[in-house]
């Protein structure tokens, strides 16, 4: 079964094309991989995926509803999350303050529940801190949960960044180039954790890579 299908996909920038009528799937609960050389439009296919650029022309279908040029929080709701080739954390914010933020999303309490510190408010705030603090246990980031994230090691914001995707508790997690900057010993780390994170959260992930050791050693499928 398919969890995201990509049909006819197509981006242009003015005269220039981007990405041109790009069709392939993506099997539920599988780790795949997506390559190319620098400027063949792979990210461009993760910002039309999740809605940060419009589609030229062309169908994205995820989990058999279609979800082209939906604005991009409903496509983070619908279950897609990412991370990106840029890291992009609340630098001045610490790490744990980094994951309970994305946490938030999962909160149903009111306004008026926060403002009364109302029951309803306690329950699910304990929940939420719980879940920011499982992910950076999980992430190998708990002895530096209170550092600012801009102090940390370039290989440990990756992991965060990670950490704050999976707090949406995604469906479909896409990495655009997880282990860009990373050294080899950090490389096969992340390898391990990827397979890891398949496993324990039971999501599908799509990957942008350009360490073919990495995509050989984890991924099921190539394109």
């Amino acid at each position: 079964m398919n969890i995201l299908e990509l049909k006819n996909l197509t981006k242009n920038f003015g005269g220039l094309t981007a990405v041109g009528d790009v069709n392939f799937n993506v099997k539920k609960d599988s780790i795949t991989g997506l390559i190319g050389p620098n400027g063949a439009g792979k990210t461009t296919i993760f910002n039309l995926i999740t809605g940060v650029y419009k589609v030229t022309s062309g169908n994205i279908i995820f989990n058999d509803k279609e979800i082209t040029d939906k604005e991009p929080y409903l496509i983070a709701e619908s279950g897609i999350t990412r991370t990106f080739q840029n890291i992009r954390l609340f630098k001045k914010l610490t790490v744990y303050e980094n994951v309970l933020t994305a946490c938030h999303h999962n909160a149903t309490y009111s306004i008026m529940d926060s403002v009364l510190r109302l029951p309803k408010y306690k329950k699910q705030e304990k929940m939420l801190n719980d879940q920011a603090a499982e992910l950076i246990e999980i992430m190998g980031l708990e002895s530096r949960k209170d550092l600012i994230a801009s102090n940390l090691p370039y290989g440990l914001q990756r992991r965060l960044e990670i950490a704050r995707a999976l707090a949406l508790m995604p469906k479909l997690l896409l990495l655009d180039e997880p282990a860009a900057g990373m050294n080899p010993d950090e490389t096969e780390q992340l390898m391990k954790l990827i397979s890891e994170i398949r496993e324990r959260f039971k999501l599908t992930i799509l990957i942008i890579e350009h360490h073919m050791d990495l995509i050989m050693g984890v991924c099921e499928n190539i394109m």
